[in-house]
């Protein structure tokens, strides 16, 4: 199967329910398949090898992501934040691809030599010559869908080639076709370079729930359209989970059943505060990569609340895990000699799976001789098979001969009430190789002073895992999916030490 099949099957089945955008203005799927119909044509009339969309989300990228797919050509939604000399590479390597963008960025996208619209001027000739007589055509499984950059926080981006046959794979291991009621619908609060926003145009589509897009996230605005929408189903990253709890903001959602956060690690004590601010909503943490077309492991609902209930250790532990794989993923810890290790051994999370791509442009696919792509992350499985992610590989501070894991240290210094946000980072130093160096920001109301916080890690944890030094910043460098650009976090500190 492909992608545009899962889009022929919700014409057929509720083509006239809407399942994108608001309730009045939204696309049905029947519109929605005769939309990226007609704008499929003006795809390889162009003779484009690629759709490039450089907007914030909206109701362009739906018909965009179907469109291309039904040309035969891959989508490539890249980061509209990027100032020109980041984007001009980008872009270089797609020199025949049409282009998508805002009002304020097309001009970006035609200096480049790229044959360009704005999002608005695209989706409105889209519509008007849906009713063209338009010729079918097939999209082999194994083309390209989607070409994502990643976001570079530790490196520079590489894009990530998603083919058709991953995406369909992992929607229909995960999802039930028109599971959804008539009047579900879900929030996305995501950018459409990120893989959760495509993974969630096309798995709300298949289930028949309406999708909404939160173009720019504010508490107040995301309580707002949850209210005023009737939103069922909402996915957020833990950063905009933790803004929404500690709004001063009306935060009665009776309508809200589902609640998917994931994209970056959830503080215990936030995910713990939104159980207990919405006792009735279902709690989906939904781990996964771009490599992985999204979702591999989930913790789902009755996991979370039989975890905040328990008094076992073990289970309440779970609260912190990400859950247990998805049916169609196969999931090894391995040590650095590719040993596969037993419950509570910590090591590489390596996964296998059809919706694993793993794949790079130019570079190949990264998966061993068994098929096993190295996530990268470092994490374990406990005795019931749910997994840990200690953090990623890149992150560990190496100080001395100890390999120490940031996000042991951070989760307790977020159980301080005074923290709102916070990263544990390695600086470089001439005796120990790396020191412990933690940079806060303060909950409102409160003061972080930086000793009571040094005290409060050394009582929970040993002292060579005490911070050295800890600063209270305004803010956190992180990108918009939540991820932390700990590479600026390091930059900063190293600077505001120099010559301590």
């Amino acid at each position: 199967m492909n992608v545009t099949m899962l889009l022929d099957m919700a014409a057929e089945g509720f083509g006239d329910r809407v399942v994108t955008g608001r309730r009045e203005s939204g696309l049905t799927a029947a519109q929605l398949r005769a939309s990226s119909l007609a704008a499929a044509a003006a795809i390889r009339e162009a003779g484009a090898d690629a759709v490039v969309f450089l907007d914030v989300n909206g109701p362009a990228f739906p018909v965009a992501l179907c469109a291309a797919a039904r040309a035969g050509v891959p989508l490539v939604p890249v980061n509209y934040r990027l100032g020109d000399e980041q984007l001009s590479p980008l872009l270089a390597n797609h020199p025949k691809a049409i282009g998508i963008a805002g009002p304020d960025q097309v001009e970006t996208l035609r200096r480049a030599g790229l044959r360009a619209q704005t999002s608005e001027e695209w989706l409105r000739a889209a519509r008007e010559a849906e009713e063209s007589d338009v010729e079918e055509t097939f999209t082999d499984p194994d083309a390209a869908a989607v070409i994502i950059y990643t976001s570079g926080t530790t490196s520079a981006p590489k894009g990530v080639l998603l083919r058709h046959a991953n995406l369909v794979s992992y929607v229909l291991s995960t999802v039930e076709f028109g599971s959804a009621e008539p009047d579900d619908a879900a929030l996305m609060s995501v950018p459409p370079y990120h893989i959760a926003a495509v993974a969630n145009v096309l798995t709300n589509l298949y289930a028949g729930r309406r999708t909404v897009v939160l173009e720019r996230f504010t508490p107040e605005e995301w309580l707002r359209l949850v209210r005023d929408e009737g939103i069922t189903n909402a996915m957020v990253v833990p950063t905009m989970l933790a803004r929404i709890v500690d709004s001063g903001a009306d935060k009665a959602l009776p309508q809200l059943r589902g609640l998917a956060y994931g994209g970056a690690p959830m503080p215990s004590v936030v995910i713990e505060r939104a159980l207990q601010t919405w006792p009735h909503v279902g709690f989906v943490n939904a781990y996964g990569l771009t490599e992985t077309s999204s979702t591999i492991a989930v913790l789902g609902p009755e996991d979370h609340r039989a975890a905040l209930a328990s008094d076992t250790p073990a289970v309440r532990a779970r609260l912190a895990s990400v859950g247990r794989p998805v049916p169609a993923i196969e999931l090894e810890i391995r040590d650095y000699e590719d040993r596969v290790l037993p419950p509570r051994h910590k090591g590489r999370v390596c996964v296998r799976g059809e919706q694993v791509s793993a794949e790079y442009v130019g570079q190949g696919k990264a998966v061993d001789a068994q098929g096993f792509f190295d996530t990268r992350d470092h994490g374990y499985l406990d005795e019931d098979g749910y997994l840990f992610i200690a953090g990623r590989a890149d992150d560990t501070i190496i100080r001395g001969a100890e390999n120490i894991a940031p996000a042991e240290i951070e989760d307790v210094l977020m159980r301080h009430p005074a923290v709102l946000d916070v990263a544990v980072v390695g600086v470089p130093d001439d005796e120990w190789g790396q020191r412990i160096e933690a940079a806060v920001v303060a909950r409102p109301g409160t003061t972080a002073e930086p000793e009571e916080l040094r005290r409060f890690v050394r009582e929970a944890l040993r002292g060579s895992k005490t911070p050295d030094r800890i600063e209270v910043w305004d803010e956190l460098p992180r990108t918009p999916t939540g991820k932390l650009v700990r590479r600026t976090v390091v930059s900063r500190l190293n600077s505001d030490g120099a010559g301590v």
